[in-house]
């Protein structure tokens, strides 16, 4: 981990090197931006017709392969 971006709680600053800690939300809100994306992309994959699968490998499978392709542009 490069760089701790958190609130200004006191935990934080008596627990993280000074050097790598950074006081804002800026890039917190940049994050959560892109969990929230990422969380109703993947809601998406529920069921809608009959050939949906129920087995857990299969929603593994197809829920790394749409990380890799949103995250990274990786076709795989």
């Amino acid at each position: 981990m490069k760089r701790y971006c958190t609130d200004g709680w006191g935990t934080n600053e008596r627990h993280l090197p000074i050097e790598l800690h950074e006081v804002g939300k800026q890039k917190t809100q940049t994050i959560e931006r892109k969990h929230l994306s990422l969380r109703t992309r993947i809601k998406r994959l529920m069921p809608k017709t009959i050939c949906f699968s129920k087995t857990e490998l299969m929603h593994e499978l197809v829920i790394k392969l749409f990380i890799n392709r949103y995250e990274f542009g990786l076709l795989i």
